[in-house]
C-alpha cells in the first residue's frame, strides 16, 4: 500500500462545510441598496436557481468559507506541539543500569537442610548441572561459574562477584564491595538457599558459620542496609515469600518509605515449598530467569504432541545464536521477547510497565522471564511473587501464540540437526501478528481497547523483512490521533524510529517522514534527540528530493520547522546543512505549472524558514544575502489565505534584524556599517510587501500582518513615534483651537519636573515637521501596484491637518493629541538609519487601518501595535467636568519648546486606574459616549517615562504594552510582550488530525446537499409553471422592535427563517412558521454608532440563540472618494462563482473571491456617479448589473477583457437614483429590471442597446424598494406611501398590498425593503414601522 497515494487522495478532499444552514444568503439587488446586510452573512447553498431544462445552470457549484481556518479564528488561540503535559510522560524517567551482580549460593552439596524432606526421584539440577556428577567442591564452583555466565548473557557489562556457601561476614563484605563498585547504579543480589533452612518468619535468610557446623541467620534489614538502593533481589528458596513480607514491613515503618528503589523476585509464596519433581531442575526459578528458552522448550516438550519424536538432548543442540534473529535459536528468543513484552504491556499499569520493562535492560529481561516462571511454576502449584506485585499473567492468551511458534520451530529441529545445511523456515508468528494489528486498525478506535500487538510491531521493526509493512501499519495507527501517538511512544517506539533515520532504504523514506510528522505534532521535545542524532539531514534530503508527493515534502518541512522552533542548536545545525538555500530554491522554482505549488507545501516552506530565522541574526543575514524578501513577496498574492499568512510570517520574522541593530548599539557582525544600506533596502522591500496585504480579505493574513508590523514598530520605535506625533500636532489654523479649553495634564505623577533633561532633544519636535504632514498627498496609495489604495486617505485636512482619518466624528474628535518625538529616552539608543518618512507614514496608516479592523481579534492586535508607537485607544467615558487645570501649565495652544513632551489633550481619562498618569479634562461638546475607532477619534499619547511592565499589563485596557518605555528595561522582557504570531501553532494542528482517512461526516453532507438540490429543482419547476399570483395572502407578521425600522430582510432558502437588520446593524432572526424569535445580535461592537464602512462580517450558527460565530470579516470597499462621510455600500453575492461584488461611494466595483478571500479585481465603474444598486446574475457566473445615482444602468461581465458590456440610461423623466435592479427570471443574460426613486420601473433587454421595451409607472416619486423573483414571472415594488404593488413580467399589475395582517387591519407602514424567497412564491416586506410581513400566493394556504 503506497502511503503516499493514500495521502494524496485524502489531501484532495479536505473537509468542507456547506454554508446553507450556517449563513444567510443575499439574493436580490435591493437587499444591497445598503451594505447593512452584507454583514449578516454570506453564502447560501441555494442562492442559485434551476430550470428543468438546464437545471445545473441554477445549482450552486461553489462552497466557500468552510475551511478549518473558519472554525475558530476569533475564538481560542491555537497551541502548537507541546513540550510538556501529556507528552513527555512517555519518556523513561531516568534510564538505569545494573552495574554489579552479587551471586550468593548456599548449596552445601550432599547435606540436606533439616526442614526439607526430599522425595525420590527428586529434582537435582542446579544451573543445568547435576551436583552429584562430580566432587562437591568442584560442583559448587562449576555451578557458581555457570550461573555467572547465564546472567552475563543478559547484562554483559556488569561486574559479577560470587560467594559460595559463605558466612555472614563474607556476605557483608560482598555487599559493601558491590555498592562501592556500582556507585549510584543498581546492584543485583541473587540468593540460592537450596542447602539451608527456609527463611524465618522474622525475615531472616540462612548462611553458614566458618566450619559449616551451624546455620547462621542474616536479617533482611542488615542486607538492605549494606546494599542500599537502587537494588534488585532474587530469592530462589522455599518459603521465599517470607522475605517479601519482611521487606514490606521494613518499608512500611522505614523513614524513607516508598522512595526506596527496591525490586524483589521470589520463587514462591511464604507457605510454599519449591517443586521437587524430577521433571524440573532444582533451581527451576533461576532457570526460568536466566535460561528462559531452554526452560520453556523443555517444559513445553512434555506437554506437546511432538513429545514422542523429541528428545530432550535435541533442545540443547538448537542451532544458532540467541542474538541472531536469522537462526532458529535467535528467532525463538525474539518471539519470546515479543510475547512477554506484549503480555506485560497489556496487563500492567502504564507507570509500572515503564519502570520494570523500559528503565533497565537487566531488570526488563528478568521480569520478562519472570512471566515465564509464573506460568511454569504455577503448573507445579507454586506461585512466584514479586515486589512491586504484578497482576497474574500465566493464563494470558498470548502464551498460546508462543506455544504455537515453539511447536513450529521444534518440528523443524530434527531435520536441521541432521543436515546442518538445511534451510530454516522462519515462523509465521510476526506476519500473523501484523495481520491481527491490521484487523484492529480497520475496526478499532480511541474508545475501544488499544491494540495488544503494539509491542510486537515494535519488535518487528528490527527485522528488514517485515519492516516496511510494520511502518505502514504503525503510520496508520499514529494517524488515529494524539492518543495513538502517545500510546506508541509509551510502548517505546522512539529509539527505533530514531535509529531508522540512519538507513538509506528509499522505500522507507515516505513512511518515516509521515511517522515523524505524527510524533512531532504531539511532542516538540523530540527536536533535541533529532538534532543530537543528526536526524535533521534526513529530512532536508527528503525535502530536496523530487520523487516525493508535495504534501509529503510539506511534512518534511513541518518536521524541520519543529526542529528549529525555538531551538538554537537545531537552527544552527539546519543552517550548516544548507536548509535556507534548499527552501529558497524550492520557492523560486515553484512556477504555476509545477507540482510544487501545492499550498500545504508552500505554507510549510514559509513556516520552516520563518522559524529558522526567527530571532536568529546569523540566519537572517544569510536569508537577506540570498534575497529572501524578493522570493517571498510573490507568495503574498497566492490564492490560499494560509499560504499568504505564512509568507507574511516568514517576512515578519526577517524584520527583527532591524529591531536588533536598533536596540543594541553593537550591530551584528561588527561591520554593520557597510551593509547597513543593504539592510535598509531589505527592510523597505519587506515593509512594502507587508503593506500590500493590509487590506487582505482573510483575517488569518491580517493578523500576521499586525504581528509583523509590531516587530517593525518595535525596531523603528523612534522614527514611527515622531511621524505619529506629527500627525497629531495641532496646527494654528485648525478648528480645534476654537473648541473649549481642551486639556491639561496634572503633573503630580508625570515626572514633569525633571523634564528639562529632555531639552537637548527638543529640536526634534520644534523643527518644523511640516514636510511630514504632506505625506498623504505625496503618497496617496499604500500599495505599490496601485491595485488597492488606502482605505483612509488624508482627507479634510483643513479640519484635521495631517490626520489620517476622515470619518463622521472628526469634528468631535480630539486631534490636538500630541506625541513626544523623543521616544522616551531611546533617542541615542538606535544606530539604524531611518527609512524614508513616506514609508513610516504608510506604516502608521496601515496600523490605524488594522486597529479599525472589522474582526475584533485583529482590531485588538492593531491597537497593540499602535500602542508600541505611543498611540492608545480607549473606551470613552462621559466625564464629569473636573478639569484639574493647574495655572501656569503649558496649555494646548501655547507653542512651548517642550510641547511634544509634556502635553496631551484628551477628554478621556486613562482607562487603567493604576497607571502613573491620569488625564482629566472637561468633555468636548457634544460628549458622545461611544467606542472610538480610528486615530483622530480615540488615540492619545501615553507617557511612558515611568511605565513599568507589570503595571502596563492592565486587564482593563487589554493592552499589554510596556514597550513604550524602551529606555529602562531590557529588550528581552519588552520583546516578550509583543503580540505573538499564531499561524505556526494553528498550522501545526493540521498534522495532529487524521490525514489518511476522510472525515466521517462527508456522506451526511452529500446526502443533505442532494436533498436540497432536489428541493430546489422541484420548487423552481413549480415557480416557472405557476399561474400568475397576486401575493396578497399575508401568512406571517412580525414586529422586529427595531427603533428605526427594518433596513433589509432576507428569506432563507431551505428553512422557514427570515432575517432582518436595521440601520445600526442589529440583526434579528425569526422563524415564521413557529412565529418565534431565534436569535438577536449586533453585527459589530458599537451599534449605537451608525457607521457605513463597507465592512463585511459573515456569521454562522446564527439561528441558535447566542451561539452565532463570526466566520470571517473584512473591509469590502477600499479607497473611497475624498470628503465622503458615509460609504453607502452596496453588495451582492454570486453563489456559482463564489464572488462578492461591492461598491458604494467609490469609482470602482470591488470583486472579492470568497474562496480565496482575496480581492481579485477592481472594476472601474466608468462613471462619475456612485453605484446605488447592484445585482449579480445567479445563472451566468461573472455577470452583474449596477444602477447608479444618476439613473444610469450598466451591465458588466468580468469574463470579457473590457468588463463593461454596455451602459444605458433608461430613467430619463426625472434623474433619480436607481433604487433596485435585478436580472429577469430565466436563463437570458441580458434582460434586466431596474427601478428608480422617481417611481418608474424599466424592463431592459440590454443586447438591443436601445431604450426600455417596457415601462411601468409604479409609484410617483416614492419608490423605495424593488424585488425580482428569481424563477417566477413576478416582480414587486414598494413605496414610501405605504403600499406594495405586484406586477407580471409583461407589465400587468397583479395586485396591491395596503393592509396589515391583523384584526383591525391598519395600513402597512412606509415600505423600506422587499425580498422574494429564492425558490417559493413568498414575498417578505419590511417597513419603517419595524413590522415585517410575509405574503404568499392567493391559493396557497397559510403555512
Amino acid at each position: 500500500m503506497a502511503l503516499g497515494d493514500l495521502m494524496a487522495s485524502r489531501y484532495s478532499q479536505s473537509s468542507v462545510v456547506h454554508l446553507d444552514e450556517c449563513s444567510s444568503s443575499h439574493e436580490d439587488g435591493d437587499l444591497f441598496s445598503q451594505r447593512r446586510d452584507s454583514e449578516t452573512a454570506s453564502s447560501s447553498h441555494g442562492n442559485a436557481t434551476a430550470s428543468t431544462t438546464t437545471s445545473m445552470a441554477y445549482l450552486p457549484q461553489n462552497k466557500v468559507l468552510g475551511e478549518p481556518r473558519h472554525e475558530a479564528f476569533e475564538g481560542c488561540l491555537p497551541t502548537g506541539p507541546s513540550d510538556s503535559g501529556l507528552v513527555s510522560k512517555w519518556r523513561p524517567k531516568d534510564r538505569m543500569k545494573t552495574g554489579c551482580v552479587a551471586l550468593v549460593l548456599c548449596l552445601n552439596i550432599s547435606v540436606d537442610p533439616p526442614d526439607v524432606i526430599k522425595i525420590s526421584p527428586c529434582a537435582r539440577m542446579e544451573c543445568w548441572i547435576d551436583p552429584f556428577s562430580m566432587a562437591p567442591q568442584k560442583a559448587l564452583e562449576t555451578i557458581g561459574k555457570t550461573l555467572s555466565i547465564q546472567y552475563e548473557r543478559w547484562q554483559p557489562k556488569a561486574r559479577y562477584k560470587c560467594q559460595l556457601d559463605p558466612t555472614v561476614e563474607e556476605v557483608k563484605k560482598l555487599c559493601n564491595t558491590c555498592r562501592r563498585a556500582a556507585k549510584s547504579e543498581r546492584v543485583l543480589f541473587h540468593y540460592n538457599g537450596h542447602g539451608v533452612p527456609k527463611p524465618t518468619a522474622n525475615g531472616e535468610i540462612w548462611l553458614f558459620n566458618r566450619s559449616y557446623t551451624q546455620y547462621i541467620p542474616l536479617p533482611i534489614s542488615d542486607l538492605d542496609s549494606w546494599l542500599k538502593t537502587p537494588s534488585i533481589y532474587v530469592f530462589d528458596c522455599s518459603a521465599a515469600g517470607m522475605i517479601i513480607n519482611a521487606f514490606n514491613e521494613l518499608n512500611d515503618w522505614g523513614a524513607s518509605g516508598s522512595s526506596r528503589d527496591c525490586i524483589l523476585l521470589a520463587a514462591c509464596e511464604a507457605h510454599e515449598t519449591l517443586p521437587q519433581s524430577a521433571d524440573f531442575p532444582a533451581d527451576v526459578f533461576t532457570s526460568c530467569l536466566t535460561t528462559p528458552i531452554k526452560m520453556a522448550l523443555r517444559w513445553f516438550c512434555k506437554r506437546s504432541l511432538l513429545r514422542e519424536s523429541l528428545d530432550y538432548s535435541l533442545i540443547d543442540k538448537i542451532p544458532g545464536r540467541q542474538n541472531d534473529r536469522k537462526t532458529l535459536l535467535g528467532e525463538l528468543n525474539w518471539i519470546f521477547t515479543a510475547v512477554t513484552d506484549t503480555i506485560a504491556w497489556n496487563v500492567l499499569p502504564h507507570d509500572l510497565f515503564q519502570k520494570l520493562f523500559r528503565q533497565d535492560l537487566l531488570v526488563a529481561s528478568l521480569f520478562r522471564n519472570f512471566l515465564l516462571a509464573e506460568r511454569i511454576m504455577r503448573a507445579a502449584n507454586c506461585s512466584p511473587i514479586s515486589y512491586p506485585m504484578l497482576p497474574p499473567t500465566h493464563l494470558h492468551h498470548m502464551w498460546d501464540a508462543w506455544d504455537m511458534a515453539a511447536e513450529i520451530c521444534l518440528s523443524q529441529l530434527p531435520s536441521l540437526i541432521e543436515d546442518p545445511n538445511a534451510e530454516f523456515l522462519p515462523s509465521p508468528f510476526f506476519t500473523e501478528q501484523l495481520t491481527a494489528f491490521e484487523v484492529w486498525l480497520d475496526h478499532g478506535s480511541e474508545h475501544k481497547k488499544p491494540p495488544e500487538q503494539l509491542p510486537i510491531v515494535l519488535q518487528v521493526l528490527l527485522s528488514q523483512g517485515h519492516r516496511f509493512r510494520a511502518l505502514v501499519l504503525l503510520g496508520r495507527f499514529l494517524d488515529m490521533g494524539p492518543w495513538a501517538v502517545d500510546l506508541a511512544l509509551s510502548v517505546g517506539i522512539f529509539p527505533y524510529v530514531l535509529k531508522l533515520l540512519q538507513t538509506t532504504t528509499p522505500e522507507l523514506r515516505q513512511i518515516l517522514v509521515f511517522i515523524w510528522t505524527k510524533i512531532l505534532a504531539l511532542d516538540k521535545s523530540c527536536q533535541v534527540d533529532l538534532v543530537k542524532d543528526g536526524g535533521h539531514t534526513y529530512f532536508i534530503r527528503f525535502l530536496d528530493s523530487m520523487e516525493a508527493y508535495p504534501e509529503q515534502r510539506a511534512m518534511a518541512a513541518f518536521v524541520l520547522a519543529v526542529i528549529v522552533d525555538g531551538h538554537r542548536r537545531g537552527q544552527e545545525a539546519c543552517i550548516e546543512a544548507g536548509l535556507i538555500h534548499v527552501c529558497l530554491k524550492l520557492l523560486q522554482g515553484s512556477t504555476p505549472s509545477d507540482a510544487q505549488t501545492d499550498p500545504l507545501f508552500l505554507q510549510w516552506l514559509c513556516l520552516c524558514m520563518g522559524k529558522l530565522w526567527e530571532d536568529f541574526a546569523e540566519a537572517q543575514i544569510i536569508a537577506l544575502q540570498a534575497d529572501a524578501p524578493a522570493i517571498y513577496a510573490p507568495l503574498l498574492s497566492e490564492p490560499q489565505p494560509e499560504v499568504r499568512a505564512c509568507a507574511v510570517f516568514a517576512l515578519g520574522t526577517l524584520l527583527d534584524m532591524g529591531g536588533d541593530s536598533c536596540r543594541d548599539s553593537v550591530g551584528v557582525g561588527g561591520d554593520e556599517e557597510c551593509d547597513d544600506d543593504e539592510k535598509i533596502k531589505a527592510e523597505i522591500s519587506i515593509v512594502r510587501s507587508l503593506l500590500s496585504v493590509v487590506p487582505d480579505g482573510s483575517p488569518l493574513v491580517r493578523a500576521e500582518v499586525a504581528v509583523a508590523l509590531s516587530r517593525f514598530a518595535f525596531g523603528h520605535n523612534k522614527h514611527l513615534k515622531s511621524i505619529a506625533a506629527a500627525y497629531w500636532k495641532p496646527q494654528p489654523n485648525s478648528l480645534l483651537n476654537s473648541l473649549p479649553s481642551l486639556a491639561h495634564i496634572s503633573s503630580s505623577s508625570s515626572g514633569y519636573g525633571n523634564s528639562n533633561q529632555y531639552t537637548p532633544h527638543a529640536n526634534i519636535v520644534s523643527s518644523q515637521i511640516g514636510s511630514l504632514l504632506r505625506v498623504g498627498n505625496d503618497n496617496p496609495s499604500v500599495v505599490r501596484d496601485g491595485r488597492v489604495s488606502t482605505s483612509s486617505p488624508l482627507a479634510n485636512s483643513g479640519i484635521m491637518h495631517g490626520s489620517p482619518l476622515s470619518d463622521d466624528s472628526s469634528l468631535h474628535s480630539d486631534s490636538g493629541i500630541l506625541n513626544d518625538a523623543v521616544s522616551n529616552g531611546v533617542v541615542n539608543h538606535s544606530r539604524s538609519k531611518p527609512l524614508d518618512n513616506a514609508m513610516y507614514s504608510q506604516c502608521v496608516l496601515a496600523m490605524c487601518t488594522l486597529a479599525k479592523d472589522p474582526s475584533p481579534r485583529i482590531a485588538n492586535l492593531g491597537r497593540r501595535v499602535l500602542s508600541i508607537i505611543g498611540i492608545e485607544q480607549v473606551v470613552a467615558k462621559p466625564l464629569k467636568s473636573s478639569s484639574g487645570v493647574h495655572s501656569g501649565e503649558p496649555t494646548t495652544s501655547s507653542p512651548t519648546p517642550l510641547a511634544g513632551l509634556a502635553r496631551s489633550s484628551s477628554w478621556f481619562e486613562m482607562n487603567s486606574g493604576h497607571l502613573p498618569l491620569t488625564f482629566r479634562t472637561p468633555p468636548v461638546s457634544p460628549p458622545r459616549p461611544n467606542y472610538l475607532t480610528g486615530m483622530g477619534m480615540g488615540m492619545r499619547r501615553v507617557y511612558s517615562l515611568e511605565f513599568r511592565p507589570h503595571v502596563l499589563n492592565s486587564p482593563e485596557t487589554g493592552l499589554a504594552d510596556p514597550l513604550l518605555g524602551a529606555g529602562g528595561s531590557s529588550g528581552a522582557s519588552e520583546r516578550s510582550l509583543l503580540p505573538q504570531s499564531t499561524i505556526y501553532n494553528w498550522s501545526c494542528g493540521y498534522f495532529s488530525k487524521p490525514l489518511l482517512t476522510p472525515s466521517d461526516d462527508s456522506e451526511e453532507i452529500v446526502a443533505r446537499r442532494e436533498e436540497r438540490e432536489k428541493f430546489a429543482l422541484e420548487h423552481i419547476a413549480k415557480c416557472q409553471h405557476s399561474s400568475v399570483s397576486k401575493l396578497n395572502n399575508p401568512i406571517a407578521s412580525w414586529d422586529t422592535r427595531f427603533e428605526t425600522g427594518s433596513k433589509t430582510i432576507l428569506l432563507q432558502p431551505f428553512s422557514p427563517i427570515v432575517i432582518a437588520a436595521d440601520e445600526s446593524e442589529r440583526i434579528r432572526i425569526w422563524n415564521y412558521e413557529d412565529a418565534t424569535l431565534l436569535n438577536s445580535f449586533d453585527n459589530h461592537d458599537f451599534p449605537e454608532k451608525g457607521i457605513t464602512d463597507g465592512n463585511i462580517r459573515i456569521w454562522k450558527d446564527y439561528n441558535v440563540k447566542n451561539k452565532q460565530k463570526r466566520v470571517t470579516a473584512f473591509s469590502s470597499i477600499q479607497g473611497h472618494k475624498p470628503g465622503v462621510r458615509s460609504l453607502n455600500a452596496v453588495v451582492d453575492w454570486q453563489q456559482q462563482s463564489g464572488y462578492l461584488y461591492a461598491s458604494g461611494e467609490i469609482s470602482s466595483i470591488m470583486l472579492w473571491d470568497l474562496d480565496k478571500e482575496q480581492l481579485v479585481n477592481s472594476i472601474a465603474s466608468s462613471s462619475d456617479c456612485s453605484i446605488s444598486a447592484l445585482a449579480a446574475s445567479q445563472v451566468h457566473g461573472g455577470q452583474f448589473a449596477a444602477g447608479f445615482v444618476d439613473g444610469s444602468v450598466r451591465l458588466y461581465d468580468i469574463r470579457t477583457p473590457e468588463m463593461l458590456v454596455c451602459a444605458t440610461r433608461p430613467h430619463k423623466q426625472k434623474v433619480e437614483r436607481v433604487v433596485g435592479i435585478g436580472f429577469q427570471p430565466g436563463l437570458d443574460p441580458a434582460k434586466i429590471v431596474s427601478a428608480s426613486q422617481a417611481g418608474d420601473i424599466q424592463f431592459l433587454d440590454i443586447r438591443s442597446h436601445r431604450d426600455a421595451y417596457l415601462t411601468i409607472e409604479a409609484h410617483r416619486g416614492s419608490l423605495t424598494a424593488l424585488a425580482v423573483h428569481r424563477h417566477a414571472p413576478v416582480i414587486a415594488s414598494g413605496s414610501a406611501k405605504q403600499l406594495i404593488k405586484v406586477f407580471s413580467l409583461e407589465g400587468g399589475q397583479l395586485g396591491t398590498i395596503r393592509y396589515q395582517h391583523t384584526f383591525m387591519a391598519p395600513k402597512i407602514g412606509p415600505v423600506s425593503c422587499l425580498t422574494f424567497h429564492p425558490y417559493q412564491l413568498l414575498l417578505a416586506a419590511g417597513a419603517a414601522d419595524a413590522c415585517i410581513s410575509i405574503y404568499a400566493d392567493d391559493n396557497s394556504q397559510a403555512r
